[in-house]
């Protein structure tokens, strides 16, 4: 029965907590709003939403994430306010490279979500193949250890969140 109530719940509630960091608000009026839309978006794509074989090993490092994610996100708007509101010539856009060891697709969506969530990087091209990203970050310092930060911080916890079955 709550399977036809609510028929993917992790993904409505996923795209509530998606909703409340794109409007910036915890307000109680968004948080009706973003689990209306969970709510709706997950009755509408279950005709055609295809999850494939997988099981959410690690529902606490859902939270975790989500937790560094937010974070993450306020300590960047904070230095691209800094960065805007100061000398722009001192900027260094670039475009780099991040390989990508996730298979899952939705493992891949989340990680291109958590990169574009985040003031000053973007995901400009996801490669044919799924195996790289082509990301654009604002003020690049050093691009290894961008790389690596996004492979440690975002997608290590998500190739563990989405652990996939053999088909």
């Amino acid at each position: 029965m709550w399977r036809r109530v609510l028929p993917h719940p992790w993904l409505s509630l996923i795209l509530m907590l998606m909703w409340l960091m794109l409007v910036q608000s915890v307000a109680p009026g968004h948080w009706l709003l973003g689990a209306a839309l969970g709510w709706a978006i997950g009755r509408l794509a279950d005709r055609w939403l295809v999850l494939g074989a997988f099981r959410l090993a690690r529902p606490d490092l859902i939270l975790r994430l989500s937790g560094q994610v937010l974070i993450d996100i306020v300590k960047a708007n904070l230095e691209v306010a800094v960065m805007v509101l100061g000398r722009t010539a001192r900027l260094r856009p670039a475009f780099i490279v991040v390989p990508l060891d996730v298979e899952h697709e939705l493992a891949t969506t989340a990680l291109i979500s958590i990169v574009s969530l985040s003031p000053g990087t973007l995901c400009a091209e996801l490669s044919d193949d799924r195996r790289a990203l082509l990301v654009h970050v604002l003020d690049l310092e050093e691009e290894a250890a961008l790389v690596a930060l996004i492979k440690s911080r975002y997608e290590t916890p998500l190739k563990e969140i989405f652990q996939c079955l053999p088909s």
